[in-house]
């Protein structure tokens, strides 16, 4: 029989804990003769009594294991930690909070019997979540898709069933820099999406918040398209040949009309605002360097603490 491991990031979920291993084993129950579960959490430096709960439900279930940071380094490096620790023929990521449904396993391992490799999971609508993260949301996966050669699925989330070749495929992407989002998509095979309605956290509060999230997508243009970098580029070549231009036109007006002392203000707006482009050209330059300086050091992504 096939065995399922079950990867779950925690950062302060002691409170879901125990109400997402109660609805997950439900359809353990139902799935008992197609799939063996196995539990792997993935304890991100926790605050609270997370990593004491993992170890009370660890010895309570043979099935239920943990890994516990050092420190919190984040999601992606929990999802890696998971992903590279499960030795299941399918592997699946879901949030301990519930808002991923434990029941859509049953009609996601149908369609991998139908012969898919990933089956994701995406939101059919917003319902619940502030407008203007939706707003942002919306704009970031219309944008990343202009700009980007990997398409990233408006409304997707980490939640997916995948086949031991798909995550093996993951694992062989050995970046530090990782946005899980555009390297499930990156690695490409045949994947189908099920839609579901937005469902709130059983309980405890998220630690994404608007800024953190911000930080997220900019790392997801960073991490998987070279726009920014052109863009920068262009706006430095149109400023060249606007300022060109500009001293052409300051040299003839000198010549016909002599040099009038008005028009110190437009050149002080002018002056501020190739500063701020040079400034801004930097700003993404230096962002794609501290990627690659950070590549270079080659640090470990985690630190495992404890295991059980």
């Amino acid at each position: 029989m096939k065995k399922l491991s079950i990867v779950v990031p925690c950062y302060n979920e002691e409170a879901t804990v125990h109400p997402f291993l109660a609805e997950t084993q439900k359809v353990e129950r139902t799935m008992a003769g197609q799939l063996v579960f196995d539990y792997l959490f993935v304890n991100d430096g926790s605050k609270d009594q997370t990593l004491q709960v993992l170890r009370e439900v660890s010895q309570q279930f043979a099935n239920v294991h943990y890994l516990s940071f050092s420190r919190n380094f984040g999601k992606e490096a929990a999802l890696l930690a998971g992903l590279e620790a499960a030795d299941s023929d399918l592997i699946t990521v879901m949030d301990a909070d519930l808002q991923d449904p434990p029941e859509l396993l049953q009609e996601m391992y149908a369609k991998i019997e139908e012969g898919f490799d990933v089956v994701g999971t995406r939101r059919a609508d917003r319902k619940g979540e502030p407008v203007l993260r939706s707003f942002f949301a919306r704009t970031f996966y219309w944008l990343v898709n202009k700009i980007s050669d990997t398409e990233m699925v408006d409304g997707a989330r980490d939640f997916r069933l995948m086949t031991r070749q798909v995550v093996d495929s993951i694992l062989e992407l050995g970046e530090v820099n990782r946005f899980s989002k555009g390297l499930f998509s990156w690695v490409g095979y045949d994947v189908t999406y099920l839609p579901y309605e937005n469902r709130e956290r059983v309980a405890g509060d998220t630690s994404w918040n608007f800024w953190s999230l911000l930080r997220y997508s900019i790392d997801g243009f960073i991490n998987f398209s070279e726009a920014p970098l052109n863009l920068a580029t262009w706006a430095g070549l149109a400023s060249f040949i606007l300022s060109i231009f500009a001293i052409i036109f300051v040299v003839i007006r000198r010549l016909i009309f002599g040099d009038p002392v008005s028009g110190w203000a437009s050149t002080i707006s002018i002056i501020m605002f190739l500063g701020g482009l040079q400034l801004l050209a930097l700003g993404i330059i230096g962002k794609y360097i501290a990627k690659i300086f950070l590549e270079t050091k080659k640090r470990p992504v985690y630190i495992v603490k404890e295991k059980g």
